[in-house]
């Protein structure tokens, strides 16, 4: 179990999460690295809309990713069915050779 103590944004709180100390804050590092870009461009100025983007940013991220595997696994049937195709054209070309 690990324990997180967040000062971001104008604000500080702590958390306690079932990973470890080291996990945690490689999270926060990643969110804050995405913050920082947000608080870089200038295009938003309140804190709390920053961290709703840095939020969608992540979940889009997240989404994507989530989608790439989704589509890399279709292969992975596609493939399945075609073992089968080629186990039963194999069993076919023994049945006409013992012929």
């Amino acid at each position: 179990m690990g324990t997180l103590k967040i000062e971001l944004l104008g604000t500080s709180f702590s958390i306690k999460a079932s990973e470890d100390d080291d996990y945690l804050k490689k999270l926060l590092g990643y969110y804050k690295n995405i913050v920082d870009e947000i608080q870089k461009s200038g295009m938003l100025k309140s804190e709390l809309h920053i961290s709703i983007l840095a939020g969608i940013m992540l979940c889009d991220e997240l989404y994507k990713e989530k989608s790439k595997s989704a589509v890399s696994q279709k292969p992975s049937l596609s493939n399945e069915k075609a073992e089968k195709l080629a186990s039963e054209m194999i069993k076919k070309l023994d049945q006409v050779l013992k012929a």
